[in-house]
């Protein structure tokens, strides 16, 4: 994270040309019909034909795009192995079954994530055990790690978050030292490396996520990929209702009847879903390369506010400038997180939260009561983090828009 210079003496008024925020009685930066919606996906006439293609030939479920995307997917991450799912949440829960963790058993992960990581872990049967992460790059600690382990505990989560990679050298060191397994939320990570090695590679699985604020999208939907072949076989059977054969490998030939070899889910992709996604996997460079090009606008825009700004990590490391997430500094302000948010919802710029730890949750509370003093930097960075809008689709003059907008909400609750 780098730091910002704190502001001068000077009066908003001073310092802002643009006026008085929205929420005090000034102009909108953008106009209601002219909005930046956070998290918008970018599709177009690609995605439109694929989709009625696909409606045209009648086969909209599992089918041959599903099993087109995974292969497309697994090349594009350089893994041997791919499944197709419903969602980085089904990814999370099946991939953890399919590493045998259940009842009895702890998993770690960090508390600075969003709660489908933790729910996965519940829905497993095992039990989740919060970690802290770094104030400088929000994952996981594997101090914290460290700190977290017991003899019941088999597994550990890591999020890369906001697409930044995790430290996977210290928290394979941990792993490999304790004999657990590691799964990596690559929710945040679709195209992030770690010392040249894709994420989702790096431990025993990956699970990515295709909801309609990602980097692909699928509508919803998510993918599982691993070196390890008998994991995503599992991963498969499991996310089919435990069905060995799939209804499109019936229709193309296989056996007219089926074997149900496990206690599954329905957590199958749709070729309905993969035609969406199918058309942006080619884009996802260059798209990358864009959000990348908006993130150091940011940077640079930005720089004299009351902000610490995003690093983008070492330079080995590519980030997959998933999110731009800003933290505030409530300490100069004369305004809550919400306060701030609402200001720049009035500018008719969406923002977002990434994210309310999970261990603030009412959800957590009710089963294990509050931790703030055990997990500081999740709570802290959950307090005043703020997440700017970051696509692909953006123009310079929406960047400069968001900026403008955000400078004179800041200085108008400059303390």
């Amino acid at each position: 994270m780098n730091a910002s210079p704190p502001l001068s003496g000077h009066s908003p008024n001073q310092l802002d040309p643009n006026g008085l925020p929205a929420i005090a009685g000034g102009t909108p930066i953008r106009s209601g019909h002219d909005r930046i919606i956070f998290g918008a996906p970018l599709i177009g006439d690609a995605e439109a034909a694929s989709v009625a293609e696909c409606i045209r030939s009648r086969w909209i479920g599992l089918g041959e795009r599903v099993r087109r995307l995974e292969q497309q997917f697994a090349a594009y991450r350089q893994a041997p192995y791919a499944a197709a799912v419903s969602s980085c949440s089904a990814a999370l829960h099946v991939t953890l079954q399919a590493l045998g963790i259940g009842p009895g058993d702890e998993v770690i992960a960090p508390s600075l994530t969003f709660c489908s990581t933790v729910h996965a872990i519940l829905h497993a049967g095992a039990t989740p055990v919060l970690a802290d992460s770094s104030r400088d790059t929000f994952n996981i600690d594997h101090g914290a790690i460290i700190r977290a382990l017991t003899p019941r505990t088999k597994a550990v989560i890591v999020v890369h978050l906001c697409g930044r990679a995790c430290d996977m050298d210290a928290i394979l060191a941990v792993a490999g030292s304790h004999n657990l397994k590691v799964v990596e939320d690559c929710a945040h990570a679709v195209e992030t490396t770690y010392r040249g090695v894709s994420a989702g590679l790096l431990g025993d699985a990956g699970c990515f996520s295709f909801y309609p604020t990602k980097s692909i999208t699928s509508g919803d939907g998510g993918m599982v990929i691993s070196r390890h072949r008998e994991l995503v076989e599992r991963v498969k059977l499991l996310s089919y209702n435990g069905v060995a054969t799939s209804t499109w490998s019936r229709f193309t030939g296989g056996s007219v009847g089926y074997e149900v070899r496990a206690t599954g889910y329905k957590y199958n992709m749709t070729d309905l879903e993969a035609a969406l996604a199918l058309p942006q996997l080619p884009h996802l460079e260059e798209r990358l390369a864009r959000r990348r090009q908006l993130w150091r606008q940011y940077n640079a825009q930005l720089s004299d506010l009351a902000l610490t700004l995003p690093g983008e990590g070492p330079a080995e490391n590519r980030h997959a400038c998933h999110l731009y997430t800003p933290l505030l500094a409530l300490e100069r302000l004369r305004a809550t997180r919400a306060e701030i948010a609402a200001a720049m919802e009035a500018e008719n710029i969406g923002v977002g939260i990434h994210y309310e730890p999970v261990h603030s949750q009412p959800f957590w509370m009710e089963r294990y009561g509050r931790a703030d003093e055990k997990l500081p930097n999740a709570t802290y960075i959950g307090e005043r983090t703020i997440s700017l809008p970051l696509s692909a689709a953006m123009s310079d003059s929406d960047v400069a828009d968001v900026c403008r907008a955000f400078r004179r909400v800041l200085l108008y609750y400059a303390a």
